[in-house]
Parts: structure tokens; sequence; C-alpha cells
């Protein structure tokens, strides 16, 4: 496509004259409409010829004229050509093309509706065959929808409905919007959206025909879209979802990425996301959604396994006033950041009839998780206060099985949650490394200089006391 030059020639004249002439010629029916395209035509290159005129206005008006020629008669195949001939005339400005693709994009509703599928799926492809960033991908937009209402059809057949939605996911897919600079950035970031939605939906479908058994990273499982999600993820400023007007966009772009974590089982990542939602305004204003958004952060936070920055986050939640509106969360905070065993006896007793009814825990593996995570907690509080304990008494404690309870310290000692060492034929666990000599040297020199520091705050407090005495005598 050429650049824009100076205007030589004004043909608005010849312009005005010959445009309302051709229209009223061919739906007079005195001319055939290629004989009125070509008279356009003749007159379009001598208005595009840069030599000559370089009159973009003008080049513009005769192109759009030719197009609704077209459309006016109902002739979608020259329409088609025309669109074609024109995008790819020598010297032909990038302007002029935009104009006839933004004007062809207006009536692909119209034709759609009263021409049929057949139609308009061949002027999108028309469209799409011209390269505008922008033009080109909200057509492609528009067909990647097309395809997906095929998978959604009532008698679809289950491959009909995965090669349509994999078609769908792949157009959508297809398209660096990112780098797109012609593009609005809620633009954008609405695309990337819609590509990360296909590709969740593409993988769900393809997880649902892998058995079970064999795992998220089957062949043919969807993994890989997850995988594409995450990355589409990354693509999104979340500083500019911050904005009022976005809060929509940004609504959906957790939702979308709760999914994916949830796929993971990253469940603190899932409780991140919750608390960005329920940091929007529109969810504070609106108490149901605000109560259900902290009530998930709770969940998800207790789910998640402990670190440094899940213990930081579940401590803040515990202190944040809002949580103790929710008595039953808020004291099951309480029982995970409170260094005490809290038997899974009784929390299933207390809590389970609640939690299983919610959605999160209503899920076996979720409420196994939960199970688990009590388990690690009452392991941290006897590693913390024992030194040393029988395998069988931990066993007890922790309300496992001498198996369960083997593998699980190894878990947390292989995660370095804590220190253990276990003797099998003694049946005791060690909380306490064995210490070397430096050790216990350094530790002895500690206490040696504390009591060094008491003797000598004592001798200065005695001899005040002495010199008080001797003024008194005196």
């Amino acid at each position: 496509m050429a650049e824009v030059r100076k205007q030589e020639k004004d043909f608005t004249k010849e312009v005005d004259e010959l445009l309302p002439e051709t229209s009223a010629l061919v739906k007079s029916g005195s001319v055939q409409l290629s004989d009125a395209l070509e008279r356009l035509l003749v007159l379009e290159k001598q208005t595009r010829n840069a030599r000559l005129a370089n009159d973009l206005p003008s080049t513009t008006r005769l192109a759009k004229a030719a197009l609704e020629l077209c459309y006016e008669s109902r002739d979608y195949i020259q329409l088609n050509s025309t669109i074609s001939l024109l995008s790819k005339k020598h010297g032909q400005l990038k302007v002029i093309v935009q104009a006839i693709v933004e004007q062809a994009i207006s009536w692909l509703p119209g034709i759609r509706q009263e021409q049929g599928v057949e139609k308009w799926l061949e002027l999108v492809e028309t469209l799409r065959s011209i390269f505008l960033e922008t033009p080109r991908a909200r057509v492609t937009l528009a067909l990647s929808h097309y395809h997906e209402t095929l998978s959604k059809a009532p008698n679809a057949l289950a491959a009909t409905i995965k090669e349509a939605l994999q078609t769908a996911s792949d157009l959508l897919s297809d398209l660096q919007v990112e780098t797109y600079s012609s593009m609005e950035r809620r633009e954008k970031t609405e695309f990337i959206l819609e590509q990360m939605r296909l590709l969740i939906a593409v993988a769900r479908l393809k997880d649902a025909e892998v058995p079970a058994r064999q795992g998220k990273n089957a062949l043919g499982s969807g993994e890989p879209e997850w995988v594409k999600a995450k990355v589409g993820g990354r693509k999104v400023n979340e500083s500019f979802l911050k904005e009022k007007a976005n809060e929509d966009l940004k609504l959906k772009y957790y939702d979308l990425m709760i999914q994916q974590a949830l796929h993971q089982s990253a469940y603190l990542e899932v409780a991140k996301h919750y608390e960005k939602v329920w940091d929007t305004p529109s969810i504070k204003e609106d108490d149901s959604k605000s109560r259900a958004a902290l009530e998930h952060i709770v969940y998800y936070v207790v789910l998640a396994p402990h670190d440094n920055e899940q213990s930081d986050m579940l401590h803040h939640l515990f202190a944040n006033p809002a949580l103790e509106k929710l008595e039953l969360h808020y004291n099951l905070v309480k029982s995970f950041v409170t260094r005490e065993l809290m038997r899974w006896p009784g929390i299933e007793s207390l809590y389970g009839p609640f939690l299983q009814t919610t959605p999160v825990f209503s899920v076996s593996k979720q409420w196994e998780d939960l199970h688990t995570r009590v388990v690690e907690h009452n392991l941290r509080v006897v590693a913390q206060y024992y030194t040393r304990i029988t395998l069988s008494r931990l066993t007890v404690l922790l309300d496992l099985t001498p198996q369960q309870t083997e593998e699980t310290l190894a878990r947390l000692v292989v995660s370095h949650t804590i220190w253990a060492r276990v003797d099998r034929p003694a049946g005791i666990v060690n909380f306490r490394s064995k210490r070397g000599a430096e050790d216990v040297m350094n530790d002895w020199s500690s206490d040696m200089q504390k009591l060094l520091g008491l003797v000598e705050k004592t001798w200065i407090g005695m001899n005040a006391a002495q010199a008080a005495q001797s003024r008194i005598k005196a």
C-alpha cells in the first residue's frame, strides 16, 4: 500500500457528475453492473494516479460507490471481486482500503440475515484476506463466534462440537492483538480474554474425553490449551483493569484466571484472584457478592499448602475486620493461626455440615485437601512443642493410620516445613537435630554473656544501695 502524497489535481466535479449517473443507470437497468463499475474504475485510476492527481477524497468516494452498486444490486460475487480488486490496485492507499473494508463490515449483519450464512462466509473470507490489523481481527472474531455457535447446536455430534470449538479457538489464537498499535487498549484486552475463554472451553472438552486414571498430562488432554490460557493471562495489564471503566473486564479476567489456577490446584493463586475481585468497588457495594468473595478467599487460603506467603496472607486475613462478620469463617481461620491442635473429627463435625454444602467443598478432592491441611497444621504444632514423641502417640494426635502418619511426616520433611527423623526400630520421632560442638559452644557462650551481664547489673545495684545507706548513717 502506498503512502499519502500531496494532491496535484481535484476530480471532485467529475466524481459528482459520474456517481449519480452510474447509480441511476444501474437502477433503471439501462446498463449492466459490470459496465457501470468499469466507468467508475476508469475514473478511480485517474484519481489514484500519483503523477496526475493523487486525489484521496475522490478515490475514496469512487471506491465506496463501486461497492455500493454491487451491494444494492445484491451481486455478492461481484462485491467480493471488487473488494479484492480495489485492495490490490497499484499505488492504492491504506486509508482507502480501510474505508472500503469498514464499509463492507457494516453490511455483514444484514447479509447474514437476508442472504444466509453462505454469502456471509464468502464476504468474511474476502475481508480476512486483506491484512488490516484491527478490521481483520474484528471480522475474525465474528467468524470465531459463528463456529462457536455451531458447537452449541442442539443435535450436534461430539466430533462436530469439538471440531467447531477448536476452529473457533484457533482462529482467535492466531491473532497477536497485543502487538497491534492501531487497536485500542480496551479492545485488545477483550480479544485476549476471548482467546483465553475459548482455550479453556477447548481444554475442558479435551479433558472430559480423557479417562481420569490417565491424568491431566495424558496424550490428547487439554493441558496445552491450559498452558496457552495461562500465557494469555500474562498479556493482560492488571493496572489497566483497576480503572473504573474496566471493572467488567477485570471481573471476567479474574474469573478466567481462577478457572486456570483451579485446574492446577494452585489454591493460593485462587485466593489472590478472589482477593482482587473482593477489592473491586462494584463488588464491595453489593453485600452478597462481597460476602461470597470473602468466603472464597477463606476457603482457598486454608486449602493452600503452608509456606511463608500463605502464612502471611492467612494472618492478614485474620486481622481483617470484615472477617469478623462471618463467624464460622472467622473461627475456621482462627483455628489455623492458633498454635494448637485441631483434631479432624472435631473440625469435621463442627464445620463439615456447612462447608460440604458449598460449591468449593462439595468436591471430594478439595474436602480431602482440607483434611490434609488440618493434619499438616497439627504436625507443625507437635514439632514445635515436642522434642521427641513415639510414633504411636503421634498417630493418635493426628487421627491417622501409622502409614498415613509416616507419609505426611515425610512430605513435610522433604518440603523443609519441619525437621524430623524417625527411629523405626524404637518407634520414636525426633524433632530436634543433633547439635554439633560449635552450636553447643555458641549457646554456652551466649548463656555465659547473659549470666555475666546479670552479675554486673546486680553488683552495680548493690554498690548503689550501699552508697545510699552510708550517706544515711553519716
